[in-house]
């Protein structure tokens, strides 16, 4: 099973772009919510080197901190998808 994790903000709709595809593709990941301002995402820039979300991180396939929401769509499909 994937070993995801997904940095995020509440209603974010980047990120509910990223969560709706990870759940119709029926992939477990670990969400991390990041606070509203961008001068306390300590985390997701130590991940990812910049402060935005979503960012997703897949250990299984070298990803360290994919930024932008469509790249991330568009990776899971081809990763994951049938």
């Amino acid at each position: 099973m994937a070993n995801l994790e997904l940095y995020e903000l509440e209603g974010c709709p980047y990120c509910a772009k990223v969560k709706t595809k990870l759940d119709e593709l029926g992939l477990d990941y670990e969400s991390h919510m990041v606070p509203r301002s961008h001068d306390e995402r300590t985390e997701v820039k130590e991940v990812s080197g910049q402060t935005g979300v979503p960012v997703l991180v897949d250990p299984e396939h070298g990803i360290d901190g994919m930024a932008e929401s469509d790249d991330i769509v568009e990776y899971l499909e081809e990763t994951y998808g049938q």
